[in-house]
């Protein structure tokens, strides 16, 4: 890399032309752009053949050209050389200058001299002054004459930086360092006060802008070890040169280095441009002056033009047809009459002048040109985005709607930049294409993402809806072919809308991989629909636990309801309805999506249903597959009810559905009660044999027979108005309860029926009775609300004589269990009213 940094290039050539190319190539292959501020330059100035590339080589291990003295003394160096120190830390950037009072520019041609002095100066933050130890005390030897132009030049150009003024003495004779250094600086310091300085700087001394050190070396030639020794000892100096206290530690205004190219570039060409450089001649200097108000007037009749201005107006509220005519043709007056005037006048000035004219007059009008593109821009895209809705309406599709529609639109923009352009300018409007470009891309875009995205939620909206309900449904019916039949479902369905949705991606002409992308995530959505659902019907996987325990239980296999007449077999049925509502459980378990079987069925048959308290015992001896989180062979993330939950559930459905069977039974034991009322036979042998005397008197004793009529009837009566059998339909304890408490009421109530009758005239209207709440009592209702509403509601009741008008309306105590025979769908002729009604008539 060092190799390459000191290999030095042309930085400006021998005419005067600016090396862009090479010098860019060099500051890349160097790395002097990354350094930020910590760099520094130095260049040398001198007479031509004194050996100033040698002492650049040697003090900074450089490569620049060297003079042959075999060959005669001849100008080496031409123009400016640049090149990077080696081993010198920080970076540091050397310019070789081309020697001065050389004989092949002639003693004349001294323009190009100053110049590259006042270019050193300008950008450089050390200075080498190269001179002979016997031209100390000269005149034109010394370079005086040149310093004393360079410094006015760049007080009046350049804003002065602190640069240090190193003067090498060559060839050091006896006289000590000591005694020239004093005659160098006394020199120095007559150029300056000498040189005519602005107002702001009339008074400042040489110190604020220079820094001047001064330096001997012995002859190369004579004494060559001594001067590569005292050449090292001044490389030293150059080893941090910013710091403080540096040779470059006081400078000021630096650029950082990436834009040093561009700085000095820029430096150069004012440099060139200074006519007071160049040391004009009369006649060039009036043309120049001509020139200047030539082209500052025809600049001025272009602003008042009335053409102009009006194109400006009508350019700012939308694009003007021929624009590209009508300004080249302004724009063409206004030069023309540039030329008429200007036509005597040195050529040279002459047309530089006149293209300055036209560059300010170019800079004046590409606003509106540029407003008129902006103008085409938006044209453009409004055309695009019409083509486009018309296209896609018409049921193109939409990748061929945007490549035709983009095609158009650019070409139209094109020919309206076309003829926008003006002949005297070289404007590029290939940037406003393509942000033209990139519009209508950001908008085809923008809406094929919108179409892309209605077409993958229309598929979406369809799939769940294709999916969500049967799979509910399937939910609702779960058995052991439910997950086959959602497969097959879900088989159906994506098989059906896929494909669908690929035909009408076929008009975007998406990539094979991003359509199978998108297809794979509807595939996916799809099975997060059938796994939702079913997670969302596994946690209320209970109530249909019970809701399948209920139904059958309390049905037959014709689904009629149950009539519990102790025939049926409780226990086997019971088992039946809870193995069916542990199907449901096992099926709610975990997702299936393959047909590989399982063992989530047999075991919880195996440990809930079939599992005896030895089993039970065992099971908590060894491992309980039920005590984990995990079913096996089965992924966790597709376990909807842990083993642990499905114990815990059917735990809790088994206490729920006890009441259920406890209530079945409780129906067949009062059934059977209800059949068997009748005394045995050996009882009614026993009875008429005993009783045979007291049978014989009262066949003998007509009263006797016509009191036991009358008491058959009143105990009948009691026994339909108290319903005796359903009473007791519910068990002894509860059914005597009953039973006690409504005797008396029942018993006042057939006295005051029959003295209603007797004495219609006392009767009084009949007073409301609160009816006592209807006894509805649901499979789950406990044994303690069976009892609660079977207690007698006030043992105080109010006695009313029936209105003679409505002896049958009368007010009649009744039991909770009229009530709800009351709130029933009565049969055809009413078989308790009727009982009743006989009842009381007989009495």
């Amino acid at each position: 890399m060092e190799e390459d940094a000191a290999e030095a290039v042309q930085l400006i050539d021998g005419e005067g032309e600016f090396a862009g190319g090479s010098a860019e190539r060099f500051m890349a292959a160097a790395g002097v752009a990354g350094c930020g501020l910590s760099y520094a330059v130095a260049s040398i100035m001198g007479p031509q053949s004194s050996g100033k590339s040698t002492l650049l080589n040697q003090l900074f291990g450089t490569n620049f050209r060297e003079m042959d003295a075999f060959r005669g003394r001849s100008q080496t160096t031409k123009g400016i050389w640049i090149a990077r120190c080696v081993g010198v830390e920080p970076c540091t950037i050397v310019l070789d200058l081309e020697g001065t009072d050389g004989r092949e520019r002639g003693e004349d041609d001294t323009a190009f001299e100053k110049q590259s002095a006042l270019f050193a100066l300008a950008i450089s933050d050390i200075v080498l002054i190269n001179m002979w130890c016997h031209d100390i005390g000269r005149e034109q030897a010394a370079n005086k004459p040149l310093l004393k132009t360079v410094f006015q030049v760049m007080m009046r150009l350049f804003s002065p930086r602190k640069t240090t003024l190193l003067f090498v003495i060559r060839d050091k004779t006896r006289t000590p360092l000591e005694h020239l250094e004093p005659v160098l600086r006394e020199d120095i310091q007559k150029i300056w006060n000498s040189v005519a300085k602005p107002e702001a700087h009339k008074d400042t001394p040489l110190s604020e802008f220079f820094n001047v050190e001064v330096t001997a070396l012995p002859s190369f030639e004579e004494k060559e070890e001594k001067f590569r020794e005292q050449v090292q000892q001044l490389r030293q100096r150059f080893s941090n040169s910013i710091a403080p206290g540096g040779l470059a530690g006081d400078r000021r205004g630096v650029v950082p280095a990436s834009g040093f190219l561009f700085s000095s570039q820029q430096i150069w060409k004012v440099i060139r441009e200074n006519r007071d450089l160049d040391l004009p001649a009369h006649k060039v200097m009036v043309a120049t002056v001509r020139c200047d108000e030539i082209a500052n007037e025809k600049f001025g009749c272009l602003i008042s033009d009335t053409e102009w201005l009006d194109l400006e107006s009508a350019i700012q509220s939308g694009p003007v047809p021929s624009f590209g005519k009508k300004l080249s043709y302004i724009v063409d007056v206004h030069m023309q009459e540039y030329d008429k005037e200007a036509v005597y006048f040195d050529e040279a000035v002459r047309k530089g002048k006149r293209q300055h004219l036209e560059s300010r007059i170019l800079n004046l009008v590409q606003p509106a040109f540029q407003k008129m593109l902006s103008h085409l821009r938006l044209k453009a895209l409004e055309k695009f985005k019409t083509g486009l809705n018309l296209s896609l309406g018409s049921g193109k599709g939409f990748a061929a709607s945007v490549r035709d529609n983009t095609e158009s639109s650019l070409n139209e923009f094109g020919q309206g930049c076309a003829d926008a352009v003006i002949k005297q300018a070289n404007w590029d409007y290939s940037k406003i294409l393509e942000k033209v470009r990139r519009d209508i891309e950001d908008h085809a875009l923008s809406i094929r993402e919108n179409k892309l995205s209605e077409l993958t939620t229309l598929a979406k909206e369809k799939l769940r809806k294709a999916l969500a309900e049967p799979v509910e449904s399937l939910f609702d019916a779960a058995d052991q072919t439910t997950w086959a039949s959602i497969r097959n479902i879900y088989k159906r369905e994506t098989e059906s809308i896929l494909p669908e949705f690929l035909k009408a991606l076929c008009g975007f002409e998406i990539e094979y991989a991003s359509a199978e992308e998108m297809v794979s995530n509807l595939r996916d959505y799809a099975r997060s629909v059938v796994e939702n659902k079913a997670k969302e019907e596994a946690s209320k996987v209970l109530i249909h636990m019970k809701e399948r325990f209920t139904t059958v239980f309390n049905h037959d296999k014709d689904s009629i309801p149950r009539v519990w007449t102790g025939k049926e077999d409780v226990r086997a049925i019971a088992k039946d309805a809870r193995s069916a509502a542990l199907k449901l459980l096992s099926v709610m378990a975990a997702i299936r999506w393959d047909d590989e079987p399982d063992r989530i069925e047999s075991i919880l048959t195996s440990k809930l249903l079939e599992g005896s308290v030895a089993s039970k015992i065992a099971s908590a001896a060894s491992a309980d597959p039920l005590a984990s989180t995990t079913w096996e062979e089965v992924p966790p993330k597709h376990t909807m009810i842990t083993p642990a939950q499905c114990k815990s559930l059917w735990k809790q459905f088994k206490a729920e559905t006890e009441f259920t069977i406890t209530q079945a039974v409780s129906t067949q034991q009062a059934h059977r009660r209800s059949n068997s009322r009748m005394p045995p036979p050996w009882a009614m042998v026993a009875i008429a044999v005993l009783g045979f005397n007291e049978i014989m008197v009262l066949l003998r004793n007509p009263i006797y027979l016509f009191l036991l009529f009358v008491g058959y009837l009143l105990a009948k009566a009691l026994a339909v108005q108290l319903d005796i059998s359903r009473e007791f339909q519910n068990g002894v304890v509860p059914g005597i309860i009953s039973v006690s408490a409504k005797l008396l009421p029942a018993i006042q109530n057939l006295v005051n029926k029959v003295a209603a009758e007797h004495h219609p005239q006392a009767a009084e209207p009949p007073q409301p009775q609160p009816q006592p709440p209807p006894l509805l009592l649901s499979p789950r209702s406990p044994m303690s609300e069976l009892r609660r509403l079977h207690m007698p509601s006030s043992p105080v009741r109010k006695v009313a004589s029936p209105s003679p008008s409505s002896p049958s309306s009368s007010s009649t105590m009744s039991s909770p269990r009229h009530v709800v025979e009351g709130q029933k769908q009565k049969p055809a002729g009413g078989e308790p009213e009727n009982e009743s009604n006989s009842a009381d008539s007989i009495v």
